[in-house]
């Protein structure tokens, strides 16, 4: 019976030792040399359709900037790779306040940056691509708040914290910082962001909102000139705004937002290479109970990924997404079904190759982080049920990957054979090849 019993342990051992190596070796598959590119509604890696099983951790180098801290960095990336996450989600901004990137207009915190080094290189070591937002909508870290009072100091008169988007100084500053960040020089890898390729894109702007201006021309003028900027000096990476998913006022479902965005004519702006969408239910419709709101989320998802899919014709991204802890009568079982439905929502699509490429839940912290928890965070040590269906999202997403790959495999060897066939069929008329 002991010999059983041991038999038995020893199998479930090597089960779950090979569930977390395939997890392990997907992610560092997802990050070989090559750069994510888009062809029509898919993300591309070497040539094979990518997808994002990913995170948000927008602290990832606050931390790193400090050697005490900076291990939590390393057990976060670590942890994630196992469970099959190969994107994050983070910030590369903070402007001025007690732990600044960006002290003031073009003056940066060293020690700060080699934080976001030492975040690229264990991001690079672990297999995990990047995607990089550059400035807040809100004052967390400084935003664009920050950007309009180091314009007033310039003598700049401004009413709005929405003139970040329009005034020629606060826009020169912002523009600035986007030239310095993908011309850092990593300290520790030796490569320069804009060359990097764990990089996988860069976001112009953390849920950009122009409250002012609820047209929407502000917002679409400021995406057009920022996107260009960016592409002028970094054709390698894949950009997107930073959207969560509002339409402008066209009769589509938009959860009572009206904040100056249009997710479609923004994500059809010439440089916006993806389209993305942020989801939060349980913060946008308090008053609904828990099945209108996953209702509603169920018709957010589709209605999304039909028009990124037939109006945009762009991959999309679900850049944000949880379920708050914090929320009266909270259960793991809740946020597990808001997980599966998202999760659910994006193979589907991937599975009959439309445009949902990925989803990235917020936020994973490492352990010894709680003082970091907003309510959405998940240390998956302590999540086992959420965890599984991280893990198992990640095997999913990967098995569509290897379809298309054996397909390619197949459309070449079926190339190959023809071209012998035609080789033969020359030799046999006595027609001398080419190139023989």
């Amino acid at each position: 019976m002991k010999k059983k019993l041991a038999f038995s342990i020893f199998l479930v051992a090597l089960l779950i030792q090979n569930h977390n190596s395939f997890l392990e070796t997907e992610a560092a598959r997802s990050t070989s040399d090559g750069f994510i590119k888009t062809n029509g509604v898919h993300f591309m890696l070497n040539g094979i359709p990518y997808y994002a099983n990913g995170f948000n951790a927008y602290w990832l180098m606050i931390l790193a900037s400090d050697p005490n801290q900076s291990p939590k960095v390393t057990a976060a990336f670590q942890d994630a790779a196992s469970h099959g996450l190969s994107v994050a989600r983070t910030w590369a901004f903070s402007d001025g306040g007690v732990t600044p990137l960006q002290y003031s207009p073009g003056s940066y915190n060293e020690q700060m940056f080699k934080g976001l080094d030492f975040v690229v290189a264990e991001a690079r070591r672990f297999g995990i691509k990047l995607i990089l937002s550059m400035v807040n909508n809100y004052e967390n870290m400084g935003g664009k708040k920050q950007y309009v009072n180091w314009a007033r100091s310039q003598g700049q008169y401004l009413t709005s914290d929405d003139d970040f988007f329009t005034n020629s100084v606060a826009i020169g500053f912002y523009k600035n910082h986007i030239k310095t960040v993908l011309n850092r020089y990593n300290t520790i890898t030796g490569v320069v962001y804009k060359n990097d390729p764990t990089i996988m894109a860069w976001e112009l702007m953390n849920e950009p909102r122009c409250t002012s201006d609820t047209s929407g021309t502000t917002i679409q003028a400021w995406i057009t000139e920022m996107a260009a900027h960016v592409k002028s000096i970094d054709s390698n990476h894949l950009l997107e705004a930073g959207l969560e998913g509002f339409y402008s006022k066209t009769g589509r479902q938009n959860p009572g937002f009206d904040v100056g965005t249009d997710f479609i004519s923004n994500n059809q702006i010439p440089g916006i290479d993806f389209a993305t969408l942020h989801s939060y239910p349980d913060q946008w419709l308090t008053s609904y109970d828990e099945q209108n709101q996953l209702n509603f989320l169920s018709t957010w998802l589709r209605t999304h990924i039909y028009d990124a899919q037939y109006v945009l014709k762009k991959p999309l991204l679900l850049t944000e997404f949880g379920k708050s802890m914090k929320d009266p009568n909270f259960s793991t079982y809740q946020r597990d079904q808001l997980f599966n439905l998202v999760y659910n929502n994006i193979f589907l699509s991937a599975k009959h190759g439309g445009a949902a490429a990925g989803g990235l839940f917020w936020q994973l912290l490492a352990e010894g982080m709680d003082s970091f928890g907003d309510g959405y965070d998940v240390i998956l040590s302590r999540s086992t049920s959420t965890s599984n269906l991280i893990g198992e999202q990640g095997r999913r997403l990967y098995q569509i990957r290897k379809i298309f790959a054996r397909m390619r495999n197949v459309q070449r060897w079926k190339k190959a054979r023809a071209a012998r066939r035609a080789q033969w069929l020359a030799w046999k008329r006595g027609v001398k090849p080419i190139g023989n």
